[in-house]
């Protein structure tokens, strides 16, 4: 019994052991390819709005501003809704029809995200040119960053939309799944003190599956940030800064695609690729710790109302 379990223990082990190191090798490699435009560029990097590689000057700073855009869009669309849909799920939905809707939900993880990219521009770049960004830009085009262009339902709104709805069932299954991990007894014993359904999931549900639709949102969010494919067929590949969120844009995940084929075989031109990856990886890794602290927050909160 003691081998048995030394076995699993050394199995278990090892591949712990060889998931860190492939993130710890990734992770490294892509800051010594990225370190010789890191080191010469410095901040300028960041800040700096030209990239040209004749004459050596790289600045990401647009490329920054048109993903922070499209990722704040795709969450304030998809978390909502996801975590709207998931409460629906696991506590009224009958079970026929949340086997059905959880079905056809889980069947979005597998549709290819070029296919996204097409259906976003052959289906809905029509009904966002004629309807969606006009009503958008005629109601909220007083705000500067709203004020509405022209531009033939490419943009910001389309690939925020495509890619919410490519990053639901993440949100949804996850979120689904922590709330009914809670206890019916606990759900039982809150109905038995008086409380109504919708305080026992305020007050009792939400705060103990907390953890798991955290997990959800983080995993949604990363894989918004990184989706490559259809941002780059759907939001215009301009490089320059957007001042409106109707004007096109050029995310670092389309700019890496977009040039890799090019300029991967020239030095300093992947070094740049691999330090816009660079960076895009410690603004993962914020948005990470960002969305733990706001998590904790609002479960002292919970706590505190309880």
């Amino acid at each position: 019994m003691n081998e048995k379990t030394d076995l699993h223990e050394v199995l278990f082990l090892s591949c712990a052991v060889v998931t860190a190191l492939s993130v710890i090798v990734i992770i490294g490699y892509i800051i010594y390819a990225a370190s010789p435009v890191l080191e010469r560029e410095g901040l300028g990097f960041i800040f700096g709005s030209t990239w040209d590689y004749t004459s050596h000057q790289f600045g990401i700073w647009s490329f920054i501003v048109a993903t922070l855009m499209v990722t704040v869009a795709t969450i304030v669309l998809a978390v909502p809704l996801g975590l709207a849909t998931a409460l629906f799920l696991s506590e009224w939905a009958p079970p026929w029809l949340d086997q059905v809707l959880s079905t056809l939900i889980e069947l979005l993880v597998g549709i290819p995200s070029v296919v996204y990219g097409i259906f976003g521009f052959f289906v809905l770049r029509s009904y966002f040119n004629d309807f969606i960004n006009p009503f958008i830009g005629n109601t909220l085009g007083f705000i500067p960053l709203f004020r509405y262009d022209n531009n033939n339902g490419i943009g910001f709104p389309l690939a925020a939309t495509v890619l919410a709805i490519m990053i639901l069932p993440t949100i949804v299954a996850l979120s689904r799944e922590a709330m009914r991990g809670v206890p019916v007894e606990l759900r039982e014993g809150s109905a038995a003190l008086g409380s109504t359904q919708w305080e026992t999931i305020r007050h009792l549900v939400l705060p103990a599956s907390l953890s798991g639709i955290i997990t959800g949102l983080i995993l949604g969010i990363m894989r918004a940030m990184g989706e490559t494919m259809a941002v780059a067929m759907l939001v215009g590949n301009v490089g320059a800064t957007p001042a409106s969120f109707f004007n096109l844009g050029e995310p670092m995940t389309a700019k890496i695609l977009l040039d890799i084929g090019y300029y991967i075989v020239e030095p300093e031109g992947r070094s740049a690729l691999f330090a816009i990856g660079a960076v895009l990886m410690v603004m993962e890794i914020g948005f990470v710790i960002a969305i733990h602290i706001i998590s904790d927050r609002l479960k002292k909160r919970m706590e505190g109302a309880t």
